[in-house]
């Protein structure tokens, strides 16, 4: 974080010193809600959880070189003390951007949010030191956290914005207000939170709303809710997409035989190549987003397709792509799912086992249930079991309870190919069936919502000395 005193801290976030001896002293490192992040100089922000208690662990954080914590009661040990935490580490947040002086880029989306983040972060930082955030880190306290730990010489903020619902993504941009904004899409994740696509499309729009009349809205040209965005901010709008008319888009694209997407890359400033390391031809719209934020930025076209071309993944468990010795592939996209990124991951599969089936190699689907679907989680598990017999994928695992169910029974009902499709109780299972079954040539990929764990099927399948998922996960 850039250097702020105890007392500037205490005045920000509207609280008052305990057991500090000198309010002079300046939090350098970074602020950290787990105790085992602690580094000398850091501001220790305490939270009341189901099973544990922040304030439990403030003499040991201050111990650890902590310089003070932020608790909602006095702990013993320097501490500012607040009636709400959590709003005052946004507000914390807010004063920390407005005195960076960073341009601040937010993207919100029903899919690809991770993925494009982690895109516009390695593009950008070949321009200027970038700060972004980690993996997920979306929410109401994982976005001021990510905010604060840019330093003096930031220059670029990327942050990922989630919502579960109304007013969420309104809250996020008041703690940090962008200049850029991006709409990925409207799909059906959440949607039996939010009650419908509509309503996913008005909270998604609060953050272009929130921009400023000189900032820029990035939206996806070939998305109609996302593109009638554009009369709900006075920002520029710039428009990417495979259409014609996006300012940002993509032309004559294809796979390789891997899978990797290739196209040329059309920006109001030319034209230049691009062929990504990044698997399944989703990632195309998530590249055209990055390209069109680097553009607005002042990037050239050469130089974003480069970047683009050599970035990779830098969040876990997100397509992430390893060939065994054996020569059995292990696609894990198992950190989270919702039928869209569920049908991507499965094109993405069947574009892989293309060149491996000409030699003999099958495609497997490990797939688990998709959460918060409401009353539309009968009709997408089906139509994503139907979805994997229309693309051919040799063989479907379906992994759980009553959605697995309707995940198997929609291949079986799609045609005689269902009858490839099974379905096991859990984890442990699929390992075993996928133990005794899989061969050289092989691809699997492993997918499900981020409750069900599924990404234990995958570590096991890559482990080269036999544990058992429990063992396996637990490390």
């Amino acid at each position: 974080m850039i250097a702020l005193s105890l007392a500037e801290i205490a005045t920000v976030v509207g609280g008052q010193t305990y057991d500090i001896p000198d309010p002079s002293v300046q939090v350098t490192g970074p602020v950290v809600r787990d105790s085992r992040e602690v580094e000398p100089g850091s501001l220790f922000v305490a939270f009341v959880g189901e099973r544990v208690d922040g304030h439990d662990y403030a003499a040991a954080v201050v111990d650890a070189g902590a310089a003070a914590v932020l608790a909602s009661r006095p702990v013993g040990v320097p501490a500012i003390v607040v009636d709400d935490v959590q709003a005052a580490l946004g507000a914390l947040a807010r004063t920390v951007v407005e005195r960076l002086g960073a341009t601040l880029v937010a993207l919100t989306g029903s899919a690809g949010k991770t993925s494009t983040k982690d895109l516009i972060a390695q593009v950008l930082r070949r321009k200027a030191p970038t700060v972004f955030t980690p993996g997920s880190f979306n929410n109401e306290i994982g976005l001021p956290l990510t905010a604060l730990s840019a330093t003096d010489d930031t220059r670029y903020l990327v942050l990922e914005m989630g919502a579960r619902g109304k007013g969420h993504i309104r809250y996020l941009t008041g703690l940090t207000p962008p200049r850029v904004g991006v709409v990925l899409n409207v799909g059906t994740a959440h949607i039996g939170e939010f009650g419908g696509r509509e309503q996913i499309a008005e909270a998604k729009g609060e953050l272009v709303e929130s921009l400023p009349a000189d900032g820029t809205a990035i939206l996806n040209a070939d998305d109609p809710l996302v593109r009638a965005m554009a009369s709900r901010t006075k920002a520029k709008v710039l428009l990417f997409g495979e259409g014609a008319d996006a300012d940002v888009r993509a032309e004559n694209v294809r796979l390789t035989e891997n899978g990797q997407p290739s196209f040329s890359l059309r920006t109001p400033s030319g034209c230049s190549d691009v062929t990504l390391r990044l698997y399944g031809e989703h990632h195309v719209s998530n590249a055209l987003a990055a390209a069109a934020v680097a553009h607005d930025l002042g990037m050239s076209v050469e130089e974003i397709a480069l970047a683009l071309s050599e970035a990779g993944t830098l969040s876990r468990w997100r397509m992430e792509v390893t060939e065994r010795p054996d020569g059995v592939t292990v696609v894990n996209d198992a950190y989270n799912a919702n039928p869209e990124s569920m049908r991507a991951a499965l094109r993405a599969l069947a574009a892989m086992g293309k060149t491996r089936r000409a030699k003999g190699g099958r495609t497997w689907a490990v797939l688990g249930h998709m959460a918060e679907l409401g009353d539309e989680a009968l009709a997408e598990h089906d139509a994503v079991g139907r979805l994997a017999v229309r693309l051919n994928v040799s063989k479907l695992v379906a992994v759980g309870g009553r959605e697995a169910s309707w995940l198997q029974l929609g291949a079986y009902n799609e045609g005689s190919w269902g009858e490839e499709s099974v379905h096991v109780s859990d984890a442990q299972a699929a390992v075993d069936l996928l133990r005794s079954e899989l061969r050289p040539g092989d691809v699997v990929l492993v997918k499900a919502s981020r409750s069900v764990g599924l990404e234990s099927v995958a570590q096991a399948l890559l482990a080269v000395d036999g544990d058992n998922v429990g063992e396996v996960a637990a490390r």
